[in-house]
């Protein structure tokens, strides 16, 4: 069962505002995130995507789609490295297939609402000689799932294959093909609770964030040990896991090195943070502030920071239901995007959800030929970057947006540099 919320007094939906926040505990007295309710909604986006991609069943093996589609997550280590799976048929209940051994006992306790579809898992990476033999098994134990509910001869999508797999499909005679889309477009629009997680995680990170520039952020210090502090804080604050923190000063802000080194930041220094971490229930936070340790901008800094905030700004006001991406990518500086054809990650905006990288990304090297569009419930990060030649130091900000019925809402709300906007004071 689900709740309607009474938005008489609030006048807007409770995931639209950022400043209204549910802590991430529950009570008896508030309707807070509604896990099942999430689950639920996942699982039927997924399966529309079955009728529209006309696939008799979904075979998926990246972690975050098995997240998705049934709630499961034992550690960030098991994501990517195709040992568990799952499958999803038309009409059909997913059967999850599990580690075998303590780790499908802990999978059958966790996950009542899979009742008695957990099965063992069967591994083939790094068999040695019996990659064969143990790739056909796992394709073996995927084809009864597909035969129990009539689709072993419709087309099968599969998110993720190695060269083993992939020749054990085509060896069974299954007609495979490109289940990414499919998993792309459920993901893409994110549910009202997925909202709601992606609100707290942008908290956590705005409060890193500040940590930084009012208390960590000194002469002296090194680029890793701020990595550090973010860290401890960021997994207290209820964090899955830290994704990766760049930090990035003087020097290494032109051209922008996109890791923390042993560097130290000395006064004058402009400092860029990305903060990129999992946060509650797996939803993602990923956006950048830039500061000046221990000094003002000067009036070229100024004009480099005002140079990505404006042009990002520009571009999160085309994050509306209906326009599309060109919209959005023609606000964009001219960049290595156009020069090369190809994204740079700076100049850019992205889907994030569950993975870092979800659904699309918007970049001046294709999205203006080819026009995605813009849709309500959309979650971007919204990134652009002051890549001159020549400069010894340089400026890159970036927010987490929401695309709502009426447009953009920002989730990130860690202060910008006020000196960069003389205008306002």
């Amino acid at each position: 069962m689900s709740y309607e919320m009474n938005k008489s007094f609030i006048q807007k939906p409770h995931h639209w505002s950022p400043r209204r926040l549910y802590s991430q505990s529950g009570v008896d007295w508030q309707y807070r995130v509604d896990y099942e309710r999430m689950r639920q909604q996942r699982l039927a986006r997924t399966r529309e995507q079955l009728e529209a991609f006309d696939l008799g069943a979904l075979v998926l093996f990246a972690g975050a789609n098995i997240r998705y589609v049934c709630g499961s997550y034992q550690g960030n280590w098991k994501y990517n490295i195709n040992i568990r799976y799952l499958v999803i048929p038309r009409g059909g209940e997913p059967v999850f297939f599990e580690t075998a051994g303590s780790d499908m006992h802990c999978a059958r306790i966790d996950l009542p609402w899979l009742e008695d579809r957990i099965r063992p898992a069967i591994t083939w990476q790094w068999a040695e000689g019996a990659v064969p033999f143990m790739a056909q098994r796992m394709v073996e134990s995927v084809i009864d799932v597909l035969k129990e509910n009539g689709v072993e001869k419709e087309k099968i999508g599969i998110d993720n294959l190695d060269m083993p797999s992939l020749q054990a499909f085509k060896d069974a005679g299954i007609n495979i093909a490109n289940g990414w889309p499919a998993m792309s477009a459920a993901r893409v629009v994110k549910t009202v609770d997925e909202i709601e997680l992606l609100k707290q995680a942008s908290s956590i990170g705005d409060a890193a964030m500040w940590k930084i520039k009012h208390e960590w952020l000194k002469p002296g210090v090194t680029e890793r040990q701020i990595e550090a502090k973010v860290h401890e804080f960021m997994l207290t604050a209820g964090c899955e896991i830290i994704y990766d923190i760049i930090v990035a000063s003087g020097g290494n802000t032109s051209p922008y090195r996109r890791w923390a080194t042993d560097k130290l930041i000395r006064q004058g220094d402009l400092v860029i943070v990305d903060i990129n971490a999992v946060g509650p229930s797996g939803y993602f936070i990923d956006f950048v502030r830039c500061f000046k340790c221990d000094g003002k901008l000067t009036q070229q800094q100024i004009g480099l920071y005002r140079e990505v905030y404006d042009s990002m700004y520009a571009a999160i006001e085309q994050l509306k239901p209906g326009n599309t991406t060109a919209d959005v990518a023609k606000c964009f500086p001219e960049y290595d995007d156009d020069k090369y054809g190809t994204v740079t990650l700076q100049q850019f905006a992205h889907s994030i959800g569950l993975t870092l990288y979800e659904g699309m990304w918007i970049s001046r090297a294709y999205s203006l030929k080819y026009p995605a569009e813009i849709k309500e419930n959309m979650y971007f990060a919204v990134e652009t970057f002051a890549g001159h030649a020549g400069l010894e130091q340089t400026c890159r900000l970036e927010e987490n947006v929401l695309v709502s019925a009426e447009g953009p809402v920002i989730f990130t709300l860690m202060e910008h540099m006020e000196e960069a906007f003389p205008e306002r004071s």
